[in-house]
């Protein structure tokens, strides 16, 4: 249900952006279908919009039908695919091999460019509103390279907004939380330096197998051993890579490769520190020296109280009190809105989108191959933010 009739109305045509965007995705600072398609429809619509932002970003601007308060609020999308094969089986699959929207970007592209008709054709409020399609939101660091390419200078915003289509909740729901919602993201490259010979006679090597094995393992310790048990800490190793291939043959080199993710700076800190003082002293014992690259990625995604509860509020007018969940789980995912909730007060939510079954594409997990975005709340979604444009600029 959504409160404006003229929403419920737009949604087989905003569907049908949402699928077209789907059977043509870029992965990031490629996204240049999307770009494309999103400035046509501004452009069809007389919504003025300035381009190239991040290479491929966009910000339109929509005036209200007064400017007494002088405030502007932003909305945000993230336009970008995941390298991924498809196998959803939706009709509108991508046509781009080896590249699909695994993580509904699509679907919020498609909602943002929902509001953005909407409210040129009603733009019953006071001020402005600036509407934010950003691209390279999966490790490519958009919202940072839109921010440094003068977002909120060009564009200044009082408050920010975003959502995220949520598959592990059901439709009709919603959920948010007054402070944290998503982790920071670093990541590390180690490289273990040994000795290599013949795998006859190892006590001639430094073996790097043996150092990494050992780095790894002293690795899980930062977490259990280290760190408040009630402060959130992941510390993953993804990757290890050692060896020629050969039976008889040890090899000089190994690289270890993951992720930390983690709310609190401080934390995040003293971590790295750790990590630095853990993989040198190893390396040291054994006879073999280690470097280590580390690379603090993601902000963590931490919303502003006062905006949050602006929005659980009005999400809970419009779906019921029942229906949103004021406290979520943290996630130790990442999401680079955080970057710009350090410039500005905003807050994240996210929109229920599961059917209850699990073999539907809109139940899969985010960047599965198997996944697709729910359209039916594609007009839960602009109707939610039309309400918050309204009542922050009425």
């Amino acid at each position: 249900m959504t409160k404006r009739n003229s929403i419920a109305d737009m949604k087989e045509e905003v569907a049908g952006w949402r699928r077209e965007l789907h059977a043509n995705p870029g992965v990031m600072y490629q996204e240049k279908f999307a770009s494309d398609f999103v400035a046509a429809k501004l452009s069809e619509w007389g919504i003025l919009h300035k381009r190239g932002l991040a290479e491929t970003g966009i910000v339109a601007t929509i005036e209200g039908k007064s400017n007494t308060s002088g405030k502007a609020i932003g909305i945000r999308a993230d336009m970008d695919a995941l390298p991924i094969t498809e196998k959803s089986g939706q009709p509108w699959a991508s046509t781009v091999p080896g590249v699909m929207h695994a993580c509904g970007h699509d679907g919020h592209t498609a909602s943002l460019l929902g509001i953005a008709k909407y409210l040129s054709e009603n733009n019953n409020f006071d001020g402005k509103v600036n509407l934010i399609f950003q691209p390279a939101e999966e490790g490519g660091h958009g919202a940072h390279r839109m921010i440094e390419d003068g977002l909120f200078k060009d564009f200044p915003c009082d408050e920010v907004y975003g959502f995220h289509n949520w598959p592990y909740m059901p439709v009709g729901h919603a959920g948010i939380n007054y402070t944290k919602m998503m982790a920071a993201v670093d990541h590390f490259d180690i490289t273990v330096n040994g000795q290599g010979g013949h795998a006859a006679y190892p006590h001639k090597s430094v073996d790097p197998v043996i150092v990494a094995s050992q780095i790894v393992i002293a690795l899980q310790t930062l977490v259990s051993r280290y760190s408040s048990p009630v402060e959130p800490l992941v510390v993953t190793v993804t990757n290890v890579n050692v060896g020629t291939g050969a039976y008889n043959v040890i090899d000089d080199k190994a690289t270890i490769r993951g992720t930390v993710r983690v709310f609190d700076k401080g934390l995040q800190r003293e971590n790295k520190e750790r990590m630095e003082k853990l993989v040198q002293s190893i390396a040291i014992s054994f006879g073999a020296t280690a470097e280590m690259v580390y690379e603090s990625c993601l902000a963590s995604t931490i919303n502003h109280e006062v905006q949050a509860k602006d929005m659980a509020d009005i999400m809970a007018s419009l779906i019921g009190e029942e229906n949103i969940d004021r406290n979520i789980e943290p996630s130790m995912g990442g999401e680079d809105f955080g970057a710009m909730m350090e410039e500005v007060p905003g807050a994240y939510i996210n929109i229920g989108q599961g059917t209850g079954d699990k073999k539907s594409p809109h139940d899969q997990g985010l960047h599965s191959p198997f996944y697709d975005f729910n359209d039916d709340i594609l007009p839960v979604a602009i109707d939610f933010f039309a309400e918050l444009v309204e009542r922050k600029l009425g």
